[in-house]
């Protein structure tokens, strides 16, 4: 099957990660990929070193010019299934696929994510066929918006965990943290906000209890100037370092006695799964994402939403018991590999690939 994903973002993200992982397997199982991206962007460079071949595209262009060029694209590598993950992606190359008069179009979900649909991604209903893919049973069953010709497909987020055992905790003088101490990673993106202020008042709630914990945040929007002012606010600054997006993230987990996952969608569950692989056992707000990714109990701790006097007593007792942090963290990364594995987002993609590329359900009208 020749099948494009049109990723015109011009940053990297967990999506972009599940994204890439699919277009690796499906070229390493020998179908024709194709990455349609910007020029100079992280995923033009991560193509490139997967061996996965780019087509550099506008993403400045209007939906109009975008389609127009990108029918060109589709012509001439006879691209059968495109994949997009937004609505305006959805309507420029549905667009495209008229204009080429070919194709079937895929819009993966992320994770756990409401599907939503506004006019543009209606109007792309009825220019090509589409389906939907999501990354759980759950969400399956739960249904989508009616218009899809392609029935949803399950592609679970799945990791290699073997590809973690090379990785080395960072230094502490690196990620501001003291020599000694407890630490905990907190994974943030910027829909965890509210969640990160949990973790902030649990820390002033237990900072007489634990004198030596620190809290190392990380991710997108994480050094964000409101969020050390809160931190200040409640006098937790001092035992809180905000590091931003690394490059080395996996290496900032690795160095944790337990992980706080506050982000969602696609960076929440990444966040889930790279804690768990690295043997780090997970602190999360109770939710269907972190239900999913996380075995209460057995792999990590999962908090009633919101209650921070709650939450802090739960932290308390978690962080006390060393022996069972390790055996969550050894459950954890047992439980990905069993359930999780890389290979299950390849077939899942490969699934829903095969049925967009079924031209008896193309659109021609």
């Amino acid at each position: 099957m020749r099948v494009l994903f049109y990723m015109p973002g011009a940053g990297w993200s967990a999506t972009e990660r599940v994204i890439m992982t699919a277009a690796r397997g499906l070229a390493a199982r020998g179908h024709q990929v194709f990455m349609a991206c910007c020029s100079a962007t992280p995923v033009e460079a991560t193509a490139q070193a997967e061996g996965v071949e780019t087509i550099l595209i506008d993403g400045e262009a209007s939906a109009a010019g975008g389609a127009w060029d990108l029918r060109k694209v589709l012509q001439e590598k006879f691209v059968e299934v495109a994949v997009v993950t937004t609505e305006r992606d959805h309507l420029i190359v549905a667009s495209a696929m008229r204009f080429a008069a070919r194709g079937g179009v895929l819009r993966r979900v992320p994770s756990f994510d409401k599907l939503e649909m506004q006019r543009s991604g209606r109007l792309a209903l009825k220019l090509a066929t589409a389906g939907v893919v999501v990354s759980s049973e759950r969400e399956l069953k739960e249904g989508g918006l009616p218009g899809w010709s392609i029935p949803m497909i399950v592609a679970p987020i799945g990791v290699d965990a073997s590809a973690y055992d090379a990785v080395e905790p960072a230094a502490r003088a690196d990620i501001s943290a003291p020599q000694r101490g407890l630490l905990i990673v907190c994974h943030f993106d910027p829909s965890g906000r509210y969640r990160l202020g949990v973790v902030f008042r649990t820390l002033a709630l237990l900072a007489q209890r634990h004198p030596n914990m620190h809290v190392a945040v990380i991710g997108p929007g994480s050094q964000d100037d409101q969020l050390r002012m809160h931190a200040a606010a409640l006098g937790v600054g001092p035992v809180v370092s905000f590091l931003g997006p690394r490059e080395d993230e996996q290496r900032v987990m690795r160095a944790a006695a337990a992980g706080w996952v506050v982000s969602s969608g696609d960076a929440g569950a990444c966040a889930c799964l790279d804690f768990a692989s690295l043997r780090v056992p997970v602190i999360a707000e109770r939710s269907p994402l972190t239900q999913h990714y996380v075995a209460a109990g057995i792999t990590g701790l999962l908090l009633a939403p919101g209650d921070a006097s709650y939450t802090a007593s739960a932290v308390a007792a978690f962080l006390k018991g060393e022996e069972k942090r390790v055996a969550m963290g050894n459950a954890g990364r047992t439980r990905v590999q069993r359930d999780f594995p890389e290979t299950a987002t390849v077939d899942g993609f490969e699934q829903a690939v095969n049925a967009a590329g079924d031209r008896t359900k193309w659109a021609t009208t």
